[in-house]
């Protein structure tokens, strides 16, 4: 009997002292990235998919890979934006890579922002959050002014970026 409740009293103390693994769910939202949908600029109500569209951030040589590919062909697109600057400027290249250089096309998008840190769990630890600035939320240029404009508008949906589930940015075209 003495035995058996030295036993069960080690096994309790051995119980007691187990710690719940802090393990991060990857349903667990983190920092977002920012989501621009593309437009038809003569028809506003109709999504439009980009053709071989990369888009690389400044002083980077590679594209951001999007669903493994540098290339995109489709009517949304998320990017990152930088968790240790308020600001971070990509070149959106249409029809990059063409064998026709004419058809390539370089618009520069210069996003300005203030990060927030945001304590998510023990687990996960913290996420980026972003507001856009106020007064100059972007700052759009053309890449090479030979090219021209080949983004016509951009309209901003909202301001604050803390989720993927929403639009923050249109782009006609």
């Amino acid at each position: 009997m003495k035995y058996i409740l030295i036993l069960l009293l080690a096994l309790l103390t051995t119980l007691s002292s187990c710690e719940k693994d802090d393990i991060c769910d990857a349903a667990t939202s983190t920092t977002p990235r920012l989501v621009i949908d593309f437009y038809d600029f003569n028809d506003p109500s109709t999504a439009k998919a980009v053709i071989d569209l990369t888009i690389i951030a400044e002083g980077m040589t590679d594209g951001i890979t999007y669903q493994s590919s540098t290339l995109i062909n489709g009517s949304t697109v998320s990017i990152p934006l930088k968790t240790t600057a308020d600001q971070v400027k990509y070149r959106f290249i249409l029809n990059y890579g063409s064998t026709t250089t004419s058809l390539t096309n370089e618009d520069d998008i210069e996003f300005n922002y203030i990060r927030s840190s945001l304590f998510v769990s023990r687990a996960c630890g913290y996420k980026t959050v972003y507001e856009l600035n106020q007064l100059n939320p972007y700052i759009w240029t053309d890449g090479a002014t030979a090219d021209e404009l080949w983004i016509r508008e951009i309209v901003l949906e909202t301001r604050s970026i803390t989720n993927e589930n929403e639009t923050h940015l249109e782009i006609f075209h």
